[in-house]
């Protein structure tokens, strides 16, 4: 069975204000929350928990593109 594909929700990386490392990868639909996601998670190279801010994920030849036509 094919993966569905649903274009509203986006892989995004979510990097730690105090290393600067991206540890966790999640998913957010993009209409509910245009705006950059934080959330307050345990960093394991700082041994303490950290905010950590959305950015894009590089996924290189496993990203979704958009169907042509």
């Amino acid at each position: 069975m094919a993966k569905k594909t649903n274009t509203k929700r986006k892989i995004i990386a979510l990097v730690s204000d105090l290393t600067g490392h991206r540890t966790y990868v999640t998913r957010k639909n993009t209409q509910n929350t245009p705006d950059k996601l934080t959330l307050k998670k345990y960093d394991p190279k700082a041994r303490k928990h950290a905010t950590y801010v959305e950015t894009k994920k590089s996924l290189g030849r496993n990203e979704v593109k958009p169907r042509k036509g």
